[in-house]
């Protein structure tokens, strides 16, 4: 059962890894048709993400060691360049962050769903005894948000009920997730939490997130977005580019929730106290660090990797929505057109929150 649907649509599909010129918008892309246990969904707003860029330039291949805006053109980019380690199949339709409304249902999905306005998991498990870990990601196994319509697992699309806007509520789901995610693995509770990267859409779903949880933040982030970072939660902005150790002193914090990795990393662990604990899910200032294993042991730290997510991480976040529990932080929108300037902004790091796109009217 469905509405009138056109036959196609706008969206912008990704040739290639590479640089911006494998971003194409059509109009002539065909619309998808739910199967059984689907529901076709009309995107109303979707995010950018780091994980829509490091895909596009092939940033996850083992062989690149560069932070996530080194150019295109300074990557190999093969056929290990998508995050889950597996070749990508061209063309896609990218887009982690999905919200919209319901238009059409499958077979086997109750019609009642339809006018329903939901958010999209991003990251899907899938329940597999013999693969706990195993997941795939809307944009990235299967076509994304950045078009006018997308298909999904009705199970994966979750009814919201908010008075947020669509930018608002499309600013949530990656980011959020994601946040949320790292401070379920590493047990955040009421403590001292550094957080890197804190201006970002994750690292500012971090900050609110951990502030839900009663935990003090010390963020880290530029001079110029310190009272932004602050406004959202945190207790105290480290400008980026100081030493921590200095500003902070060695055992100094319970955890640190790391989205920047990079050449400053060791200072991390530094400033942990023995028995601290360390989440990261991101790299952005580069990949590759150096690790002194006797700090390691002899702090008796836990380490943290962050990608797998549970199906309750999603659950929760369109509860704390719905009680207004944190609150959406949107920098700018665009419309889906504008793809490249909103990627090339995303880059420039020079807002806080989330940049989101907006297809348009049918």
């Amino acid at each position: 059962m469905s509405q009138v649907i056109p036959e196609t649509m706008a969206g912008v599909q990704l040739l290639g890894h590479g640089d911006f010129e494998q971003l194409v918008y059509r109009t002539d892309i065909a619309t998808p048709a739910p199967t059984t246990g689907e529901v076709l969904i009309r995107v109303a707003a979707a995010g950018v993400n780091n994980t829509d860029i490091n895909t596009r330039v092939g940033w996850y291949a083992k062989s690149v060691r560069g932070a996530t805006n080194d150019s295109a053109a300074n990557i190999d980019a093969t056929a290990e360049g998508s995050w889950s380690g597996a070749a990508m199949d061209f063309p896609r339709i990218q887009g982690l962050d999905c919200c919209g409304t319901i238009v059409a249902v499958g077979d086997s999905v109750d019609a009642g769903r339809i006018g329903e306005r939901v958010l999209v998991r991003p990251m899907q498990s899938l329940h597999d005894p013999a693969a706990p870990f195993a997941f795939v990601t809307l944009g990235s196994e299967m076509d994304g948000a950045f078009a006018q319509y997308v298909k999904v697992e009705s199970k994966q699309a979750l009814h919201v009920k908010s008075d947020w806007s669509d930018s608002e509520l499309a600013s949530l789901p990656c980011a959020y997730s994601t946040a949320e995610n790292m401070l379920t693995r590493a047990g955040v509770g009421a403590e001292r939490v550094l957080i890197t990267g804190a201006s970002g859409g994750v690292g500012s779903a971090a900050v609110q997130l951990a502030k839900r949880r009663g935990a003090e933040i010390i963020a880290v982030a530029a001079e110029t977005k310190a009272a932004d970072v602050m406004a959202v939660g945190a207790d105290r902005v480290v400008h980026r580019g100081l030493s921590l150790i200095a500003e902070l002193g060695v055992s100094s914090v319970d955890v640190v929730v790391d989205l920047v990795g990079g050449p400053g990393w060791s200072e991390l662990c530094e400033i942990l106290r023995p028995g601290g604990r360390y989440v990261a899910s991101g790299a952005i200032a580069g990949p590759i660090v150096e690790l002194d294993l006797r700090t390691l042991y002899l702090k008796d730290l836990t380490f943290f990797g962050s990608t797998y997510q549970p199906d309750e991480i999603f659950t929760n976040l369109i509860d704390y929505v719905e009680r207004n529990e944190i609150r959406p932080l949107v920098a700018k929108t665009y419309p889906l057109l504008d793809i490249v300037s909103a990627q090339r902004d995303f880059l420039a790091k020079k807002h806080t929150g989330k940049l989101v796109l907006i297809p348009p009217a049918d």
